[in-house]
């Protein structure tokens, strides 16, 4: 599959469908969705801690439903359009599904990454400026 002619829309669903049976019953988390060259290419579930009383792990509460995971991913998919002029980065999905009540909020964290070494221009130092102009 050739990402490069694919929508980074499409992937972040595609992503979502892989991560959608680890994101069922999740209470709290973040999917992370590392771009390069506007094409995913590392992601995942980074849960949030388990919590535990007198060293034992007690039931876990309610989480993500699937409809709530399928909302999640519609969000996600929908929240591609505020991304703007940047090709690199990182995008962060933090959710929260509330004990007792059921409902689930997310976060959209969005974060460009920028690498010195292949940019489109070389730092000159001031000394070589003067040198070259200088010379006959």
């Amino acid at each position: 599959m050739n990402l490069d002619a694919m929508p980074l829309a499409r992937q972040v669903e595609l992503v979502f469908k892989q991560l959608e049976e680890e994101l069922l019953n999740a209470q709290a988390g973040t999917v992370i969705i590392q771009i390069r060259n506007n094409a995913v290419g590392k992601y995942g579930v980074r849960h949030h801690p388990i919590e535990s009383k007198n060293g034992c792990i007690g039931e876990s509460e309610q989480g993500m439903t699937r409809e709530q995971v399928q909302a999640f991913r519609k969000m996600a998919i929908d929240s591609i359009k505020l991304k703007r002029n940047w090709t690199h980065g990182e995008i962060l999905y933090d959710f929260a599904v509330r004990s007792g009540t059921g409902a689930w909020s997310a976060s959209i964290l969005f974060e460009s990454n920028y690498n010195m070494a292949s940019s489109m221009f070389r730092y000159t130092p001031k000394y070589a400026q003067h040198s070259l102009r200088d010379a006959p």
